[in-house]
């Protein structure tokens, strides 16, 4: 884009120099050079715009890609951690035999059980991660390429996050719901309806920027108001049962992104649809996930 302000100005200066030195022909002939780099002008710098937010949609994405790692790096240290005790045990366990103090059949009883843990353990792990992957991939498909860039969905230990950008929800600067939010929220509310029997929490969130509304006292309110207006529209335009809903404002103090940048403010407000299932209905859950193997198919 800047490579074209001196190709601009020189043009613009030349109309203005030698306008009355040359024909009409020609006069209008570099208006028309000049009328075609302002739209080349116009169309690099939605260009660049639209560059600007894919970059900045990417390390969202990739914020979220590592954070799992993250998780899936802790539940590998505890399988690790529990293998080791094991090994320990078993490890006194022979040091108690050479002594005479164990008797054979105990010990083997004892490695058979251990065994049976800890493939317990994996086979529980499995079954989290492809339920986690299904419960996605469900939620997901539903939305088009559009939305998803703005709607954040993450399935974690059986609870289901839904974070909506703000900008796709409210007016600028207010609590009430845009038009353009409605088809996005009904899907929502289908996925809601879905699982009926889940708690739904409607959270929300802002940046750290002051709000200048007199009938706003601060953020608390503001995200309070937001996540109040979220529950009715759920309610009152897609019949969600209003028990099992609850609305809460966590104003500027539950950040996931630094407030001294604009991209981390950006990420900062925003409206959290949180799913929780009851403890007895997760591990129904589980039960009924498909098999590790049956993963790339769902995907």
């Amino acid at each position: 884009m800047k490579n074209l302000v001196f190709p601009m100005t020189v043009l613009t200066a030349s109309l203005f120099v030698i306008g009355c030195g040359v024909s009409k022909k020609q006069y209008a002939g570099l208006q028309s050079d000049y009328s075609k780099l302002q739209t080349e002008h116009s169309q690099l710098t939605k260009q660049y715009q639209d560059g600007q937010l894919q970059l900045a949609e990417g390390r969202t994405r990739i914020k979220s890609l590592e954070d799992q790692l993250a998780s899936e790096r802790q539940n590998n240290t505890d399988l690790r951690s529990a293998y080791a005790a094991l090994q320990k045990s078993l490890d006194n366990s022979i040091n108690q035999n050479s002594q005479g103090n164990i008797n054979i059949s105990k010990l083997v009883d004892e490695i058979n059980a251990s065994n049976k843990y800890i493939k317990h353990l994996v086979e529980t792990k499995n079954k989290s991660d492809s339920l986690n992957l299904v419960l996605t991939n469900n939620l997901t498909r539903s939305l088009s390429r559009e939305e998803l860039q703005e709607v954040d969905v993450q399935v974690l230990k059986g609870v289901v996050y839904i974070s909506l950008a703000d900008n796709m929800l409210y007016k600028s600067g207010s609590y009430e719901i845009n038009d353009r939010a409605d088809q996005t929220l009904s899907k929502i509310a289908k996925i809601i309806q879905d699982y009926r029997d889940y708690e739904v929490l409607i959270e929300g969130n802002t940046d750290t920027d002051p709000i200048s509304k007199s009938n706003i006292r601060n953020n608390w309110d503001l995200s309070t108001l937001r996540a109040s207006s979220v529950v009715q529209a759920l309610q009152n335009k897609y019949g969600v049962d209003p028990k099992r809903l609850t609305a809460g404002g966590r104003g500027e103090y539950n950040p996931i992104a630094d407030n001294t940048t604009a991209l981390g403010k950006q990420r900062n407000r925003r409206t959290q649809i949180i799913i929780t299932p009851k403890l007895d209905q997760f591990m129904e859950l589980i039960d009924k996930a498909p098999e590790a193997t049956e993963v790339p198919s769902a995907q």
